[in-house]
């Protein structure tokens, strides 16, 4: 399937999975009048599993130890029953939570599912995880992981400041280490920790409700490379474009750093391909009717994963020609799009110029 894809920012062409040049004849042609194309977005961490529950807790907590034995108490017939979900549904719930936000590749911070190799609408990282040093008793690292990533002093209690230095004693904080949120490194383990070369992903939302706090802004300056997850829904407060929100108005990254964190220092840390809209790149796009850093879920109205179209809004529907047989309408966060997990290509003859296209001069207006 060719598609060509027209925005004020640049045109963009897609045959198969893959981005090319913008000569030729196209199967489908979308003409935005406004609007901002652009790679799409890396969440660095997300539980895809458990985006279904809701938020649970009493916070604040000293550390994720005590609130996971407080849910646990608290909540245990709800978790029982949200558990209880068809885990291919769970996972799909937060895939869409993900794609309904422009996020074409997620880590997901659990074991590697099945379904990931069974028409997964989104791409998942293959990234080495554990939970916490709190959470597995025997932690052993595969020797030949070049990256992993780990729960990382996900509170202020000396338990959880104390896991640097037993990451430091077990040969384990250095350029390896994806550390997933770090609010208590603090004092003088900021430096060590800033030394090691090791990543932070930064999840703002889910630590201020959580333990009433975040990563420091000593930890966060220039120099560490800060990557951005917005956890699942049991904690974070959205997705990530929210998440990139409440980091802007935090104020402790600048604005490009904030876009890298979504983008080549993501892809970078994580040993994905180099974001790009050239030839040759994978076809993951979104297009934004606002800024990247202004936008909200409501304002992404086509995403494209190997492209592959997988959400779009719903004037979009009539230009997709064949493949809109592919989708349904589904709702996320009280937002509708037309939806597909069918990776089929129906590849019809290439019409004469313009038959499928839809203009989309009125879109954003």
């Amino acid at each position: 399937m060719r598609i060509l894809i027209r925005t004020p920012d640049r045109d963009v062409a897609i045959d198969g999975g893959t981005l090319v040049e913008t000569s030729g004849d196209f199967h489908v042609r979308l003409d935005f009048a406004q609007g901002h194309i652009r790679p799409g977005l890396i969440n660095a961490h997300d539980h895809l599993h458990r985006n279904h529950y809701g938020r649970l807790g009493d916070p604040p907590y000293p550390d994720a130890y005590a609130w996971a034995r407080d849910i646990q108490l608290r909540h245990a017939a709800l978790i029982a029953e949200r558990r209880a979900f068809p885990r291919r549904e769970a996972l799909l719930a937060g895939a869409w939570k993900n794609l309904f936000a422009g996020v074409t590749t997620i880590v997901h911070h659990d074991r590697w599912e099945a379904d990931f190799d069974r028409d997964f609408p989104g791409r998942v990282a293959r990234v080495a995880s554990m939970d916490s040093l709190g959470m597995v008793p025997e932690f052993a690292l595969p020797a030949a992981a070049a990256r992993f990533c780990l729960h990382v002093a996900e509170g202020v209690s000396a338990v959880a400041t104390g896991e640097l230095d037993q990451l430091d004693r077990m040969g384990l904080l250095s350029h390896r280490l994806i550390a997933v949120h770090g609010v208590g490194i603090e004092g003088e383990a900021v430096a060590r920790f800033r030394a090691s070369g090791a990543a932070l992903v930064w999840c703002p939302t889910s630590n201020l409700f959580l333990l009433g706090r975040t990563a420091s802004r000593e930890l966060l300056e220039d120099g560490l490379d800060v990557l951005l997850g917005s956890d699942s829904l049991l904690t974070g407060d959205g997705d990530l474009l929210d998440e990139l929100q409440c980091a802007r108005r935090l104020g402790f990254l600048s604005d490009t750093r904030l876009a890298d964190a979504v983008g080549v220092t993501a892809a970078r840390r994580l040993g994905l391909p180099v974001p790009s809209l050239d030839p040759g790149a994978p076809a993951d796009i979104v297009v934004l009717t606002r800024p990247l850093l202004e936008a909200r879920a409501e304002d992404v109205v086509l995403v494209m994963v190997g492209g592959i179209p997988r959400a779009a809004r719903l004037d979009l529907v009539p230009a997709l020609g064949a493949l809109a047989a592919a989708g349904r309408i589904r709702r996320h966060a009280g937002i509708s799009r037309w939806t597909s997990i069918s990776a089929t290509d129906p590849s019809p003859a290439i019409p004469p110029r313009g038959t499928v296209s839809l203009s989309t001069m009125g879109v954003f207006q």
